[in-house]
């Protein structure tokens, strides 16, 4: 086996961008192949987000070589595309435990390299963020330059909007690199362009351009002539114009695999100042064909061959994702409701729509990274007759809490949640883990919120949630269950009833959610009754009371926040009525999650069988109440 420095020779000599800035540029694009190549080798054994760092590699390695990082503050959007900053910022080595337990984040974090200045998880955050450092900096006298990238995607988000419209009004220091990895190198990434923004970033214009807003401002019918003169010349070979009226200066767009021009470029924006916006164009997978062709396939991967691209094998026969089910629930009640309306922001694939959108495009609304709209969008189809479904991941909901509250519960309005990526997600770490969604969502009035145990309960509480005249949450993990062993998209079950699945003997367990499967066969080992709960709201209070009044102790077990969660929920109802059932609460500590597996993670957390078995153990040891109530 080659040694790294057989296999990658620049690359073996960069270990921080101090290594970087020694080489010289005529290097750089043999560098940026060898990155090309270790992170596919790398990703195809870890799995992670590969098409996003495949594109970034040029303007990654530009970045670094003329920015003095860490001093220079460079905030990343969202995190996808930050593998190659990764490598480059000493994590070479440890990139073979990307994403997994101990290893390294898959996404920015600031307690993992004085290279990360800000976390990205969640999208469309980065202009706002490097616009409070870029007035952290004057306000302190610090000489330091804050550079902003993000990509067309988090441009989607009416955040990155707010950001722009403030810091052209403050005129702060701040460039903003927009890397559009979506669109195709359209005819205006071309000569005529690439030398317009060799001009207009340059000393002579911008000296010309400042010097006529001094003398053209004391004549303001010359000067507004001028300005519209400017936008309108610009405006033809450019579509920069929206920037330019929310108080930027906007360059490009330009190629954004060329490193020369990215360092002539870069080269002229570092002796301006004020707010500028850089439009760079890159291909999503860029230098490996199977993910150039199918950048969406390939956007996140877990392991894989790198010679045919395909996944190795995963999942376990006769086992389905609960977002398959969905999926096929969704397709099915389409069918069935023609008032039926999809809505997603930006997660086709993640949460399983992509079948309703080919079979039923007209009823499909994709609205981008913009989650509050997407919660007020559905909110004004509940007020005029449609019955929108909403497909939103838990941490992403927690984005449109405002419209969830203000637009669709004080209204009541029927709008159907699918939650999906609730509880622990695994290797996107805290960021991306639904923790909250029981704590933040019950304490709304009106709102009903189920957690399926299984398949057959997933289609049920679809349907009961859909059919349910008001907001209506279900929240699932991402993990795999038995397959349901019909699909019924008539069957319901009476809100807020609870079920009963096994009688034991003087410990209750009542169950929500996924980790029904878990609980099961410990009831049974230890003979424990168990309920499978199915409503965090309503609850079930006659079932508590019943299993309160009958057992000696009571264990509540969730995958979400204990705090504020399910087994909160269960204590407040028996303090209100005077039972004193002891009761254990198991669920998800005080703290934000680690990354690794689902099952690592849960395991950490107690929630494995062996640690559950030995928690209620230990639990029902405690002396028993010296009499029932």
């Amino acid at each position: 086996m080659k040694s790294i420095s057989e296999t990658y020779p620049l690359l073996a000599e960069i270990d921080s961008p101090a290594d970087l800035r020694a080489l010289d540029a005529k290097q750089l694009p043999v560098l940026a192949d060898e990155i090309r190549a270790f992170l596919l080798e790398t990703l195809a054994h870890t799995g992670g987000h590969l098409a996003s760092g495949l594109g970034a590699v040029e303007i990654t390695i530009a970045l670094h070589y003329l920015f003095d990082t860490p001093h220079d503050r460079v905030i990343w959007d969202v995190g996808h595309q930050c593998y190659p900053h990764k490598i480059l910022t000493g994590r070479r080595e440890r990139m073979s435990q990307l994403r997994q337990k101990g290893g390294l984040s898959g996404f920015i974090k600031i307690s993992e390299s004085e290279y990360d200045h800000f976390g990205a998880g969640h999208s469309s955050t980065s202009i706002s963020a490097a616009l409070g450092m870029a007035i952290a900096a004057e306000a302190q006298g610090i000489d330091r330059k804050t550079i902003a990238v993000i990509g067309d995607g988090g441009m989607t988000a009416g955040m990155a909007y707010e950001a722009l419209n403030h810091a052209g009004a403050i005129d702060k220091d701040l460039l903003v690199i927009l890397n559009d990895n979506e669109m195709s190198i359209s005819p205006n990434v071309g000569a005529m362009s690439k030398y317009l923004s060799s001009i207009w970033s340059g000393k002579i214009y911008s000296s010309l351009r400042s010097g006529s807003k001094k003398v053209l401002k004391h004549v303001p019918t010359a000067w507004e002539l001028a300005r519209r003169a400017e936008e309108h010349v610009k405006g033809m070979v450019t579509p920069g114009t929206l920037f330019e009226e929310l108080g930027f200066s906007y360059y490009g767009p330009i190629d954004g695999h060329n490193l020369n021009d990215l360092l002539s470029l870069i080269r002229n924006l570092q002796q301006l100042s004020g707010p500028r916006m850089l439009h760079i164009v890159t291909r999503k997978g860029k230098g490996y064909p199977p993910a150039e062709e199918d950048a969406i396939k390939y956007h996140g991967v877990g392991p894989f061959d790198p010679g045919s691209g395909k996944s190795k094998a995963s999942g376990k026969p006769g086992m389905q994702a609960y977002t398959g089910i969905f999926s096929d629930w969704l397709v099915a009640k389409g069918e069935q409701e023609p008032l039926l309306h999809a809505i997603t922001p930006a997660m086709r694939e993640g949460s399983g729509l992509v079948r309703f959108s080919e079979e039923m495009p007209e009823r499909y609304h994709d609205v981008g990274i913009a989650e509050q709209h997407a919660v007020t969008l559905a909110a004004g189809m509940a007020r005029d007759g449609l019955k929108p479904v909403v497909a939103i991941y838990s941490t992403f909901l927690q984005r449109a809490y405002d419209q969830f509250i203000h637009d669709v519960a004080v209204q009541n309005l029927d709008v159907t949640f699918a939650v999906d990526r609730a509880g622990i997600v695994g290797a996107d770490g805290a960021t991306h883990t639904g923790s909250f969604d029981p704590a933040y969502a019950r304490c709304i009035p009106g709102v009903v919120i189920m957690a399926p145990a299984h398949g057959n309960d997933m289609f049920e509480l679809l349907n009961t949630a859909y059919h349910y005249p008001g907001p209506a949450i279900v929240r699932y993990p991402r993990d795999s269950v038995a397959k349901p062993a019909a699909i019924d998209v008539d069957s319901r079950v009476e809100i807020g009833k609870a079920l009963k699945v096994r009688d034991g003997g003087t410990t209750a367990v009542l169950v929500f959610g996924s980790l029904y499967a878990v609980a099961l066969p410990i009831a049974e080992e230890l003979d424990l009754t168990l309920v499978n709960m199915r409503f965090i709201k309503p609850l079930d209070e006659a079932m508590i009371r019943e299993v309160a009044r009958a057992h000696d102790f009571l264990v509540t077990l969730e995958d979400s926040s204990i705090a504020g969660g399910a087994g909160s929920a269960i204590l407040e109802f028996m303090n209100r009525v005077g039972l004193d059932t002891p009761l254990l609460q198991l669920g998800l500590d005080d703290e934000f999650p680690g990354q690794g597996s689902r099952e690592e993670v849960l395991a950490d957390y107690g929630l494995d069988p062996e640690n559950l078995r030995r928690a209620i153990v230990e639990f029902t040891r405690l002396p028993a109440r010296a009499q029932k109530t």
